[in-house]
């Protein structure tokens, strides 16, 4: 089957007289006279008017900037912005000694939730290479449990967080 290219005319039984304005791997994108844009798989019926012969790019922009972003955020350190629970935003974290000759630390909490959520992101690099690396499988295994360890001990952490999905979560209970 021959792609039609952008600026084709077609007739179709059910929307009319349209143009195709896009092409993607399992649609056409036609803007009908009637109908407004409506999108209509490749191999639909309907009448084609005339065809513009064109080379034609059959992925879509938004579908590489999807797949690209889905790349980035697998595979970078680059973290995503990650909001902190409303009822912590602006607070302070204090530590204090129990020495009490020696002065106490104060701690921006919304700084304190940054190291907390870069440190998550970097567990994440790190599981991502263990698991891609040529690393025998019963070793990858390995490493996953002290990975899921570790994501069990920073779940002390999760009230901080805004979003559920966001949060650690360790090895679930049976």
């Amino acid at each position: 089957m021959k792609l039609l290219g952008i600026g084709s005319r077609i007739k179709h039984a059910e929307f009319g007289l349209g143009v195709v304005t896009n092409v993607t791997s399992k649609h056409y994108w036609v803007t009908f006279i009637e109908n407004g844009l409506e999108t209509i798989d490749l191999d639909s019926d309907f009448e084609v008017i005339e065809a513009v012969e064109d080379e034609v790019d059959t992925i879509s922009f938004y579908e590489v900037e999807t797949t690209l972003k889905n790349m980035l955020k697998q595979w970078s350190d680059i973290s995503e912005i990650i909001p902190i629970g409303d009822r912590w935003k602006g607070g302070k974290i204090i530590l204090e000694p129990k020495d009490t000759t020696l002065a106490s630390k104060e701690i921006p909490i919304d700084t304190f939730f940054h190291k907390i959520v870069m440190v998550r992101d970097r567990i994440r690099v790190m599981e991502q290479k263990i698991n891609s690396s040529s690393l025998e499988d019963q070793d990858k295994v390995d490493l996953q449990q002290y990975i899921t360890r570790i994501y069990g001990s920073l779940t002390t952490f999760n009230v901080l967080f805004k979003i559920k999905e966001q949060q650690f979560s360790g090895a679930k209970s049976k």
